[in-house]
């Protein structure tokens, strides 16, 4: 009788350790959901309390404890969390995309002694996400403004960006014209540039960031008029969209032009609820600034 008590007792135990296992893990998977919702209102520094709280850390964790130090602008613990998270799950693309993109902040952030081998990590970790995973856009987007915009020696180079451009146009063609756009640009071949953007615009309507680039291309020759129509275009199509108010507001400014409009675009763009794709508050900031100052 004794040690059927004894084992009941022990069913017992074992049941409530179950049971508090899995209230542990509920309370971890809501924990977590709540950290997401946070950062995706770029409130890091709350979601980053809630991460950094839950007890037993996964490679999720570590991802997002990541993305929001890169969302602060803390690149060094960005990429120490990320490191973890690779750690843990070494196969996943998006980790190694993000460590890509904090090695690269890190990279211009850096003095002139360690910016090289952080901009080399940059590119390891930008061609591990695209050998996980080559239908990760956002991947090879990034590794092409990497190739296009590195030097030799950091393992840059516009064969590299046009052989990245061909694979990005496989995967969506409107992405494909307009790395190819970035490519003649930069070898200042602009007639080329503005023919491509203009495929790229036919090809996703509906994608006020092409007609963005399509009006800086133009405002950079100094065609004020053709550059205001399709700014004009863009705000027709998303009159609210934070990045459609932002980026006419920097075309202003960097023109020096409607510099009144310009400032009251940018109080109206920090008031509004961005997300961590949008520009980063610090930069509409640092415009507002300049257009006071003159």
């Amino acid at each position: 009788m004794r040690m059927f008590h004894a084992k009941a007792g022990w069913l017992r135990m074992s049941v409530l350790l179950l049971l508090g296992g899995a209230v542990s893990a509920a309370a971890a998977s809501s924990a977590f959901e709540q950290a997401r919702k946070l950062y995706e209102l770029t409130e890091f520094e709350q979601s980053l309390k809630i991460l950094q709280a839950i007890p037993d850390k996964d490679a999720a964790v570590y991802e997002w404890i990541g993305r929001n130090q890169y969302g602060r602008g803390d690149y060094k613990k960005a990429t120490e969390a990320l490191e973890k998270a690779a750690a843990l799950n070494p196969e996943s693309s998006e980790i190694y995309l993000w460590l890509g993109r904090a090695y690269g902040r890190r990279a211009e952030t850096s003095n002139f002694l360690a910016a090289p081998g952080h901009a080399a990590r940059a590119r390891q970790h930008f061609e591990k996400a695209v050998a996980l995973n080559p239908r990760n856009l956002d991947a090879q987007s990034d590794l092409f403004e990497y190739y296009l915009e590195a030097p030799g020696f950091l393992g840059g180079g516009l064969d590299k960006a046009a052989a990245t451009a061909g694979q990005m146009g496989r995967l969506n063609s409107a992405e494909g014209y307009w790395a190819q756009a970035k490519i003649a640009e930069k070898r200042k071949e602009f007639g080329s540039a503005e023919a491509h953007l203009q495929h790229a615009i036919e090809a996703a309507p509906q994608q006020v960031g092409r007609l963005l680039d399509m009006a800086r291309l133009l405002t950079k020759q100094g065609r004020y008029s053709e550059a205001d129509q399709h700014l004009a275009q863009a705000v027709k199509l998303a009159p609210d969209s934070p990045k459609v108010i932002f980026g006419q507001a920097e075309l202003y400014v960097k023109s020096g032009r409607n510099l009144d409009v310009a400032r009251d675009l940018l109080k109206r763009y920090l008031s509004l609820p961005l997300t961590p794709d949008d520009p980063p508050k610090s930069q509409a900031e640092k415009l507002l600034g300049q257009v006071q100052g003159i």
